[in-house]
């Protein structure tokens, strides 16, 4: 309840988080606040086979939510446009377009993880209300980044962020360069806050998300919000950014920029996302890297994984970096596609999980 009463109006849950939407519903009804808030909430549809299982699954979150209505009901992790096509297909479309005119939603959107090129076609798809993307000062150039965020806005989809630290990870596992860097700053600017004022201050940006588990973290994140405003990083704040942010890159396997260049790929590779998972690895942890890949790569119709590469080449023509591609892709490969990844994916194929 602090931090309703110090300003913030947007919760954000999903169906397949456990015990989360029941537990906003029942705070929301005890304190008899839910007018005072806009809730967000998603459709797991990569476990739902049918509309009956589409409209079961909704009445459950109302359920759950003690609401008559969802402000903001999004398409979970929706990853490409054959996926979207699929839910079309089932009636997912139609459905939406009685609940918009019923009120029992408001405003209809997705979420995403993959490259710029498919959020782009994702945004184009259909008259969406809103879109909710991966973005933080390390993906600026990778996940729908700066240019994804630019070409929603445009279009005049707001634009919800999540993962604004990277899970904390750009609090809790900064190599010990960055985290020297942000002890010895004179100004003393906390890693989480740099962080938060560096998406606030892109104009595009409409909402951040923050998962926060105490109330320091509820109060840090009050005060941050309540100082920042389109264009509030000075100058001395983007020189700390680019420090650390060069201190996190030293530590990785590839030196890919994301600019996409390499694209697209004839086998369908995200050679981008490919390389960030495989830095990932080795800038963040082993089993963030390989997580990161999974859901970027396997959770779809059309997979893009690294060993789908044939060794045509054309890729590397493009590279403005001359990364050696095809020997980086089979590195990639060799770390990220572990026996878990691959029985992972067989799995998200043999029960069309996507």
């Amino acid at each position: 309840m602090a931090a309703i009463e110090g300003g913030v109006n947007y919760l954000d849950t999903a169906y397949i988080y456990p015990g989360s939407e029941a537990a906003v519903g029942e705070i929301l009804e005890r304190n008899s606040c839910r007018g005072k808030v806009y809730i967000a909430t998603k459709l797991p549809h990569y476990l739902i086979k049918s509309m009956d299982g589409v409209e079961k699954t909704f009445r459950e979150e109302l359920r759950r939510l003690r609401t008559g209505y969802i402000d903001y009901y999004l398409m979970h992790m929706l990853t490409d446009l054959a996926t979207w096509e699929k839910l079309k297909n089932l009636g997912v479309d139609k459905w939406i377009e009685e609940k918009l005119s019923s009120g029992q939603i408001r405003n209809i959107g997705f979420s995403y993880h993959g490259s710029t090129d498919m959020f782009r076609q994702l945004v184009d798809a259909y008259q969406w209300d809103f879109c909710q993307i991966q973005y933080n000062y390390m993906d600026e150039h990778s996940q729908a980044g700066a240019e994804g965020l630019r070409y929603a806005s445009k279009k005049g989809l707001p634009v919800i962020i999540m993962e604004p630290l990277r899970g904390g990870r750009l609090v809790n596992l900064l190599p010990e360069a960055a985290k020297e860097i942000f002890r010895e700053d004179p100004q003393g600017r906390a890693p989480a806050a740099l962080a938060f004022k560096w998406l606030y201050d892109q104009p595009e940006v409409t909402c951040v998300l923050s998962g926060m588990n105490s109330m320091e973290m509820v109060e840090q994140n009050l005060a941050t919000a309540s100082g920042a405003y389109a264009g509030c990083m000075t100058d001395s704040d983007k020189e700390l950014i680019r420090r650390v942010r060069e201190a996190i890159q030293r530590q990785v396997k590839v030196g890919c920029t994301g600019c996409g260049y390499c694209m697209p790929c004839p086998k369908g590779v995200d050679i981008p996302g490919t390389f960030r998972c495989y830095n990932a690895m080795y800038s963040e942890g082993k089993p963030s890297g390989r997580m990161d890949y999974l859901q970027c790569t396997a959770m779809r119709k059309n997979t893009s994984s690294a060993s789908q590469c044939v060794g045509c080449g054309k890729c590397e023509s493009h590279c403005p970096q001359q990364i050696e591609i095809r020997k980086e892709l089979k590195n990639a490969a060799r770390e990220l596609e572990t026996p878990v990844y691959k029985l992972a994916k067989w799995g998200v194929r043999r029960f069309r999980l996507w």
